[in-house]
């Protein structure tokens, strides 16, 4: 498994490929320009995937790009980080959260 130190850019047409076949976990993080807190925990994902560089894959999706994926996972609230172990949708945090509460999740599904 490749994981960046960035997090990638995912789109419908990527996200199978991307995060549903991927083994491991992978944190993905449901955003849009205009969301303020959005842009409060865009930070905090870029130091979580530096940390854990070779552990998590971390993934962004823009829900205006990618309607569909979004509406598969049931995404109402902005940001919302969904994660998925061996390609299973196992957990969601929504809301501009603490990177605490982001590593306590994290940990929680290595």
């Amino acid at each position: 498994m490749t994981t960046e130190a960035k997090p990638i850019e995912v789109d419908d047409e990527s996200f199978q490929t991307e995060i549903e076949s991927a083994d491991g976990l992978a944190m993905v993080d449901f955003w849009a320009e205009w969301c303020g807190p959005c842009r409060m925990v865009s930070p905090i994902v870029e130091e979580l995937a530096e940390e854990y560089e070779g552990q998590v894959k971390v993934a962004k999706v823009d829900v205006d790009e990618s309607q569909r994926t979004a509406q598969k996972f049931n995404v109402r609230s902005i940001p919302s980080i969904l994660f998925f172990k061996d390609g299973e949708h196992v957990d969601t945090v929504v809301g501009a959260v603490p990177k605490g509460q982001l590593e306590e999740k994290i940990e929680e599904h290595l």
